[in-house]
């Protein structure tokens, strides 16, 4: 059944040939885009939707989340906000919640966060293990995920378990773990990082992964100056997230790479870090996208529109900066942005993911942020709000 989404205001495709369009109007036909063009132009439809105006634009793709979790992390964040400093160790008080949660409680957990990020405007969404830091849990947290998300991503290494050498502990992940879990995944990543595994550790489970057939990703950067950016662009990992603390050689590495830094801003105003430098990333010729990284200690928001409006007021990126960030960069970084079915982008053989504002213009989005903008999402052709 095909589906008209007619008189947009402004529409963002994200395609290059395409551009952004005044007046225009869509096609869905079940799961992909089959027409984009003038509203004036567009074929007849099985139903029709008038928007009135407003804007459109694909739906958020959040390349970064931690959504397999039990627990609550209140009192750490009210901590934090008092004065102490964000440190690693406090992913353990997610661990042992979610070691002791059923199956049913971190299922109902995920379904009802994917909603929260639906409803928002998000129709791509990336997760993570890196709860359990077992076998057996990171095992169960895959098979959970796996059922839900889009995409989901190994993250064994996480933190070295209480009563672990780190060595010991990168063994089993390189291992068993790995054995059990890379079946159900797509990718894995390693928290590079002061605190959680160090260069060469981190070097070891990428690799170990890669043996395996999965994408890469790396957690670094966030705390601290480091390797985590260096690694990844060695290892050619699809992206490297946080790069909270950057080196001119690390843009310039960034730069001349095809991986995509991924900023997550609202982590950075949780843990009062410095928020990324995205001026300079995109000016050197980086790849950039945004994400959530919702997880129940660091960034504890499903909100895209939240990280957009933050690039935007406090980031130096323009709004088409942002918004693309949030779209076609989230999708780069999940090798998704192209071919057949892609996502974060509109245009003919795309999967059928719209967001509609309500407001004329994505510029409301930083123009009026906080402001509860979405109107409609659609998400594989089918209507979700």
């Amino acid at each position: 059944m095909t589906v008209l989404i007619t008189n947009i205001g402004e529409l963002t495709t994200n395609d290059p040939e395409l551009g952004q369009l005044t007046n225009a109007a869509l096609v869905l036909d079940g799961d992909r885009v089959v027409w984009t063009g003038p509203a004036g132009d567009a074929p007849a439809a099985d139903n029709l939707v008038d928007v009135e105006g407003r804007a459109a634009l694909p739906g958020w793709v959040d390349s970064h989340t931690h959504l397999l979790f039990a627990g609550d992390r209140t009192a750490e964040f009210t901590a934090r906000m008092a004065g102490q400093p964000y440190a690693a160790g406090g992913i353990a008080v997610t661990v042992n919640a979610t070691r002791e949660a059923t199956d049913e409680q971190l299922t109902e957990g995920l379904r009802r966060h994917l909603a929260e990020a639906a409803s928002q405007g998000t129709t791509c969404l990336e997760t993570k293990t890196g709860y359990g830091l077992s076998t057996e849990h990171e095992l169960r947290s895959a098979r959970i995920a796996g059922q839900l998300a889009d995409e989901v991503t190994f993250l064994g290494a996480h933190l070295v378990p209480p009563g672990w050498a780190a060595d010991d502990y990168v063994r089993l992940v390189c291992g068993e773990m790995l054995d059990a879990v890379a079946p159900h995944v797509r990718w894995a990543d390693v928290f590079c990082e002061t605190g959680a595994f160090n260069e060469d550790q981190s070097r070891e489970v990428l690799k170990a992964a890669a043996a395996k057939g999965l994408g890469l990703r790396v957690h670094g950067n966030q705390l601290g100056h480091g390797p985590g950016v260096r690694l990844a662009v060695e290892l050619n990992a699809a992206s490297v997230d946080h790069c909270t603390h950057l080196t001119p050689s690390d843009i310039d590495a960034l730069a001349g790479s095809s991986t995509v830094a991924t900023l997550l801003p609202a982590c950075d105003l949780s843990t009062r870090q410095p928020l990324p430098e995205a001026r300079k990333l995109l000016d050197a010729g980086a790849t950039i996208a945004l994400a959530s990284n919702c997880n129940p200690g660091s960034s504890y928001t499903s909100s895209m529109a939240f990280c957009v409006a933050t690039a935007v007021l406090q980031m130096r990126l323009t709004v088409e900066e942002a918004v693309r960030a949030a779209t076609w960069g989230g999708a780069r970084a999940l090798g998704r942005d192209s071919g057949d079915g892609a996502v974060g982008v509109l245009r003919p053989g795309a999967r059928a993911d719209v967001h509609v504002l309500d407001a004329p213009s994505v510029t409301h989005l930083a123009y009026r942020p906080g402001v509860p903008l979405t109107h409609s999402v659609w998400r594989c052709g089918l209507r979700v709000r």
